[in-house]
């Protein structure tokens, strides 16, 4: 069984560009529980925000975090606010090397577009906020952390590279 490589952090962090190295370079399929969740419902993120409620829309991510776990060596992407709810890590980590993708919310905030991410909507405080509320849920799920500012903003194969390593050592 090839375990499965689990990235979190906060929107905008690089999970999904990341991510798709690491799917690429492995040749893993990458699953991106955001992206289900919308397949799933046929409607975006921000709308089922806006149309059932933010508990309805963690509901369908405690969902995507189960049948993203049942994969046998994939990369998942996971939404934000996965690492909220502590049974969504706790199948996911069952399965799975959990990366916590790190990057300061002042350069997420500047090089993403912010009004499309429900809980922010180009909210800068709010982005800072909710950093300070999840930071020490990141760290504590992590099995590595991955720096994603500095010598690494802008250089996702070289991010890539570092959670492979990480990841064949924890095997």
């Amino acid at each position: 069984m090839k375990r499965n490589i689990v990235l979190i952090g906060l929107s905008g962090s690089g999970k999904s560009t990341i991510g798709r190295k690491l799917a690429r370079r492995l040749r893993m399929p990458l699953l991106d529980t955001d992206a289900m969740i919308e397949a799933s419902e046929n409607r975006s993120i921000p709308e089922i925000f806006a149309q059932d409620g933010e508990k309805r829309f963690r509901d369908l991510e405690s969902a995507a975090a189960v049948e993203a776990a049942l994969q046998n060596g994939a990369v998942i992407s996971c939404g934000g606010g996965m690492i909220l709810r502590e049974q969504n890590m706790a199948v996911l980590r069952a399965t799975g090397f959990v990366v916590f993708i790190s990057r300061h919310p002042s350069r997420i905030f500047r090089s993403t577009r912010q009004n499309d991410r429900p809980l922010v909507q180009g909210d800068r405080e709010k982005l800072f906020r909710l950093h300070a509320e999840r930071i020490a849920l990141y760290r504590g799920y992590a099995d590595y952390t991955l720096d994603n500012g500095g010598r690494l903003n802008g250089r996702p194969g070289k991010a890539a590279l570092r959670v492979i390593r990480a990841w064949r050592k924890s095997a």
